[in-house]
């Protein structure tokens, strides 16, 4: 069975377009389990629920903001595991230092296409 067929993401924004084309990406490339949430908060709420192998999380968000998402995931025994990708308009070099530091996979700019999507999330899980 494909990686693709397995694997489990939750794609974390809050913005419902943005949430709707990265998870119309997702699905374009035949991954099944997507989960979703509004903000970071939402998203330790929903893992609780329906742990993942992958978040792709927004940067900017009410609330709880990526990289404190980010933070929270790396302190906890059952999370710190956690691929973790940040998607962001603003890809500043403090921001991806910081990110870095705090233990994110990988990152991607925001207008991003498919095909980009694609190849962050395989240097982060493998081939799909």
């Amino acid at each position: 069975m494909a990686l693709r067929d397995q694997i489990r993401i939750m794609v974390v924004d809050d913005m419902s377009t943005s949430r709707g084309i990265i998870t119309q990406s997702l699905d374009g490339m035949g991954i099944r389990h997507i989960s979703t949430a509004e903000d970071g908060a939402d998203a330790l709420r929903t893992f609780a629920a329906y742990p993942v192998h992958l978040i792709i999380s927004d940067y900017n968000m009410p609330n709880m903001d990526g990289l404190k998402l980010l933070h929270h995931l790396r302190s906890g025994p059952r999370t710190k595991g956690v691929g973790f990708i940040l998607i962001t308009g603003r890809a500043e070099q403090q921001i991806i230092d910081y990110g870095q530091k705090l233990g994110m996979n990988n990152y991607l700019k925001k207008p991003f296409q498919p095909a980009d999507l694609r190849k962050c999330i395989e240097t982060v899980v493998g081939p799909l």
